[in-house]
């Protein structure tokens, strides 16, 4: 059983620093601002049940203002083509892309490589989420900095390598496009 003492050891290893830390029940959540390589400050929310998973929670994109039913269909299609995770709408209709870790596999390891996957993702689907994003931007800004996660997509450079340099002319997930 891992424990939330341990789930900090963890981070601090990954260098990735919590802006907060709450514990209830015996559920512990994390939550940190994070950087893709492209995408700068995603919020992710940890939480841990101790017997049973690791929850990653990433909050994708503010509440959707366009049509709900085409923004729905691209979760579905991105569900489809990207392994290890799901984006699904909270009840606010935010956006979020998830990851969940089964309590009996986890390691520094599985927590870092879950969380770079989730960052890339992020970067990978850039484009396709201006609207959601950035609305009435045309493209999305440059992130004007070195990313504060660097050190982890070294540290998992060759498992993360398809999902980082897919979109550059290089093998990789295709993602559909549903904008129309």
């Amino acid at each position: 059983m891992v424990e939330a003492a341990t789930v900090d050891a963890w981070l601090a290893e990954l260098e990735l620093e919590p802006i907060d830390r709450g514990e209830r029940d015996g559920v512990t959540s994390w939550d940190l601002r994070l950087d893709g390589l492209r995408r700068a400050d995603v919020r992710l929310t940890l939480i841990l049940d101790p017997g049973n998973a690791l929850l990653l929670w990433v909050h994708f994109a503010p509440p959707l203002n366009d049509s709900f039913r085409v923004s729905y269909r691209q979760f579905l299609r991105w569900n489809d083509e990207l392994p290890f995770v799901k984006f699904a709408l909270s009840e606010d209709d935010r956006p979020v892309l998830s990851s969940e870790l089964d309590a009996t596999i986890l390691s520094r390891d599985v927590l870092g490589l879950a969380i770079g996957r989730l960052l890339a993702i992020c970067d990978l689907t850039l484009e396709r989420s201006v609207a959601w994003l950035y609305p009435g931007a045309r493209k999305a800004p440059q992130m004007g900095r070195p990313s504060r996660q660097a050190a982890l997509f070294a540290r998992y450079e060759a498992e993360l390598a398809a999902l980082v340099t897919a979109g550059r002319d290089a093998p990789g997930p295709r993602l559909a496009d549903d904008r129309g």
